[in-house]
């Protein structure tokens, strides 16, 4: 029996353990989508590949690490897991995510038996996909990349140098592909000696009794919070733009949530079936979609643990867009950012108190690639960009914050890309009149624009951009994202996801959505509008349409006669 205090303590140091994994992530990693963004997902499980501490990066990334965790100890036995054994796993109906997103663990040892495992995610560049950067019309597993089912990295501390091999030798970009896969070795050997130190100190019996003891609390608190959540069963639906192949037809998704006393139950079936193109998600994944959601409702404000969606269970439909079987194309992802909020439609029938309206609900990431003329070397940089949030029951949506799919990650700073590529930023900032009007306004979108200085390859990856984000209690829509091509010009086109072929001089414009409004916009208060015209989230122009609300300038004001009589006109 371990004591409260000394359990503190192991927490404690298993949640440093992860944080240091992280650390020596970002210090030894090639890819600025680690190190600037923080594109990954760390975690250290107990010996069932259950997670007791995680480093917050992309949070569908660490409950899918579990997922494939489990499968691999299913496909390769906990027995021939040796010390100093180090794997590979990125089979995607495995691994909960396509092939670039690669799951390196480690056992870990203590006394004679496994005690854990130490996990890390990442997003590396290239391992002989069909198409260089990302993939967004393949139609089988076979278009996707090299497959690696929990293979051996390195052996009883060795390296596997035929593995490594294969990788280099079929690796657009060997030395950044490779550099980024020992960054992750490199995190997982901290965890595996970070966790064996605290087990020499504790007693590896202390240690393993208090990992379980982490995901009993865990339990607990999600089993009180579920308690306090209203019974029922809601449905909702919402679209995808297209599978990247059958590019005019939109993908229905489909969440029915029913809330028990003893459950949280999230249904995917009746999601779209025989989807041809790359956004179906593996199972894992889907799992994972749903569990943030959960978490975000039950125990928002405690570190991630296994233990915390033990009262969720999610049921899908093999061969659908929520559960991909081979050989099913799985590389593009986005169906799994976009998923979540479904699920939060279905929610706001039953607790509108409680649920935001939509965000802008899309990752809307740009990535770009070619030849950098200053090197005459191969480049490749990405960046997510933030989105407004929905309006909701206490206030506003925020302006311009990243995804909800990835609460501990950042976007790639302007000085980084512009010094590792041949990308000039002629644009950056909020966009005004994005956010859905409301009583509580949603958040406002941004824009990032490119300019390439020399020929390249601009990949736009935005899948939300056909259906508005919805809004709330009588609140208005917002406006979704886009990608333009060359704005302005007699070349200007106004697109998604698609592959681009750019030359030097052309432009791309990344436009995120904003969030949906809450409650009507008539109910917003003058002052409010006021400060959003001055803070240049509202045009005037949409002050006096949406809100009926009349600004003067010089100074600014609200024009209180003109707007009461706009006001009770409406």
């Amino acid at each position: 029996m371990t004591d409260a205090i000394t359990l503190e303590v192991i927490r404690h140091a298993l949640l440093a353990t992860a944080e240091e994994m992280a650390r020596n992530l970002c210090r030894t990693a090639y890819n600025t989508v680690v190190y600037e963004i923080h594109d990954y997902g760390i975690g250290v499980h107990d010996a069932n590949g259950n997670v007791v501490a995680d480093a917050p990066g992309i949070a569908i990334f660490t409950r899918g690490n579990d997922h494939g965790i489990h499968r691999a100890i299913e496909h390769l036995g906990a027995d021939n897991m040796a010390p100093g054994d180090v794997f590979l796993l990125n089979y995607p109906y495995w691994s909960s995510a396509h092939t670039l997103d690669t799951l390196v663990f480690a056992p870990i040892h203590a006394d004679g038996q496994l005690i854990g495992f130490a996990s890390c995610r990442i997003h590396v560049l290239d391992l002989k996909q069909k198409n260089p950067g990302y993939v967004l019309d393949s139609t089988d597993m076979y278009q996707e990349g090299m497959f690696f089912p929990g293979s051996r990295l390195y052996r009883a501390g060795e390296p596997n140098q035929e593995i490594f091999d294969i990788i280099r030798f079929n690796s657009r970009m060997p030395e950044r592909t490779i550099g980024d896969l020992q960054a992750q070795v490199s995190a997982c050997v901290t965890g595996v000696r970070r966790t064996q130190e605290l087990a020499a100190k504790h007693g590896t019996d202390h240690l393993v009794a208090a990992m379980r003891s982490i995901n009993d609390h865990g339990e607990r608190l999600a089993r009180l919070a579920l308690a306090r959540l209203p019974r029922g069963t809601w449905s909702a639906t919402d679209m995808v733009d297209s599978d990247g192949v059958d590019t005019e037809r939109e993908i229905l998704l489909k969440a029915t949530v029913t809330i028990t006393e003893d459950e949280f139950v999230v249904d995917w079936t009746g999601s779209e079936r025989d989807v041809r193109g790359p956004i179906n998600l593996p199972v894992g994944q889907t799992i994972a979609l749903s569990s943030l959601v959960f978490k975000a409702l039950t125990t928002p404000d405690t570190p991630v643990v296994a233990g915390n969606f033990a009262p969720l269970r999610v049921i899908t439909d093999p061969g659908s867009v929520m559960h991909a079987v081979p050989p099913m194309p799985t590389f593009t992802l986005w169906t799994g950012l976009l998923a979540g909020e479904v699920i939060l439609k279905a929610l706001a029938q039953g607790m509108p108190e409680r649920i935001p309206a939509c965000s802008g609900g899309d990752v809307s990431s740009m990535m770009g690639l070619g030849t950098n003329p200053r090197t005459g070397q191969p480049w490749l940089e990405a960046t997510n960009e933030a989105v407004g949030f929905g309006g909701h029951a206490g206030g506003d949506g925020e302006d311009g914050i990243m995804h909800m799919s990835e609460p501990g990650c950042r976007n790639n700073p302007v000085e980084v890309l512009e010094q590792k590529s041949p990308m000039f930023i002629e644009r950056y900032g909020y966009v005004p009149d994005t956010a859905g009007p409301g009583r509580h306004r949603g958040g406002v979108g941004v824009q990032r624009v490119y300019r390439f200085t020399a020929p390249s390859t601009g990949i736009a990856l935005v899948y939300r951009t056909k259906s508005a984000p919805w809004p709330i209690a009588g609140g208005e829509p917002a406006t979704p994202a886009r990608i333009v091509l060359n704005p302005g010009t007699d070349r200007e086109v106004v697109t998604r996801g698609s592959y681009n072929t750019l030359e030097a001089g052309d432009v791309l414009a990344n436009v995120t959505g904003g969030g949906g409004g809450y409650g009507p916009a008539s109910a917003r208060e003058p002052a409010k509008v006021l400060e959003d015209v001055i803070d240049g989230f509202v045009s005037v122009e949409a002050a006096r349409s949406a809100y009926g609300v009349v600004i003067t300038e010089g100074p600014w004001a609200v024009d209180e006669p003109a707007t009461a009589r706009l006001r009770a006109a409406r």
